[in-house]
């Protein structure tokens, strides 16, 4: 493993730490914000913070690269965050975890079908992401006091699973075109607020900023727009760019985990045996799901020198 791909395994869990625990901030403004005005707040603040680190524009080699900085603004900003929050409102919380963290299933096959078949996924992934996915189950429906499905969250859960999926596929290949990580993620942001307009206008967004004047509220967009937002983004990209779509996106698997650890330490929720199984298994899951897609890369490498010799 070279130190570039150890730091980003570093970079993918840091992100998955940060967004783990941005329910506890959202839950926050949510008393008092729409979904939408969270949205647009936080990426306005990681847009601008993004132009503060690097002021200089970004000048691209194509217009045909324009295409896919869009791309990933809409699919992995503006559609996936606005379909997980409009999911909340339709189905449980676990629902919505659980169905979720079925991404990486996708995005290896959105993988697979962009490479037409280069990028194949052995068994190693498959088992991870079963044994990844019931310990998510456990973790996510402990203590619940019933199951409930509404198939119309229950699908849009999955819709953006899927739509993240494609996001991960397009900033691989716009990790490509060998730009910065920030400007390139910065060109990300302004796509996504651009499509938030209509979304907005659609959704009946008012600006409103009387709530940000409450200290709790200002610091939970802050945490969200620095944090969540600006600099998770850049080190997920990069992480992408080192170790591929699908080594990166299997640490989603890890999302639930923090946030119940988050619970029981800023919440102070209980523990339970259920819990404490489902968080072995997601993590026997994750690497296993790491180790198989460690050893297709080491085959495929084996099998590339001795062709060449």
């Amino acid at each position: 493993m070279t130190k570039k791909q150890l730091t980003s395994h570093g970079f993918a869990l840091f992100t998955i730490l940060i967004w783990g625990t941005t329910f506890v901030a959202t839950k926050v403004l949510l008393e008092d914000m729409s979904p939408i005005q969270i949205l647009v707040y936080r990426f306005v603040l990681g847009y601008l913070a993004l132009w503060l680190l690097a002021p200089k524009p970004l000048k691209l080699a194509s217009p045909r690269q324009e295409l896919w900085f869009a791309a990933a603004g809409v699919t992995g900003i503006t559609v996936y965050q606005m379909m997980e929050n409009v999911a909340l409102t339709m189905t449980t919380a676990s629902n919505v975890g659980v169905i979720i963290s079925s991404a990486p299933l996708f995005t290896g096959i959105a993988a697979m079908l962009v490479s037409r078949g280069k990028e194949k996924l052995k068994w190693g992934f498959y088992l991870g992401f079963a044994v990844s996915m019931v310990g998510i189950a456990l973790i996510s429906y402990t203590g619940a006091s019933e199951f409930q499905l509404d198939w119309r969250g229950d699908l849009l859960s999955l819709l953006a699973a899927v739509v993240w999926a494609v996001y991960s596929v397009v900033a691989q290949k716009i990790g490509t075109f060998g730009y910065p990580t920030i400007q390139s993620t910065r060109r990300m942001f302004f796509y996504a607020l651009l499509a938030m307009i209509p979304m907005g206008a659609m959704t009946g967004f008012e600006l409103d900023l009387a709530p940000l004047t409450n200290l709790a509220h200002l610091g939970s967009i802050c945490y969200l727009g620095l944090g969540a937002s600006a600099l998770c983004f850049m080190t997920w990209n990069t992480a992408i760019q080192h170790l591929g779509t699908v080594q990166t996106t299997v640490y989603l698997y890890l999302s639930p985990v923090i946030t119940v650890v988050c619970s029981i330490l800023v919440l102070s929720e209980g523990v339970t045996w259920m819990s404490v199984l489902g968080i072995a298994l997601t993590l026997a899951g994750l690497v296993v799901s790491q180790w198989g897609t460690v050893q297709e890369e080491k085959q495929e490498d084996t099998s590339c020198t001795e062709s060449t010799l």
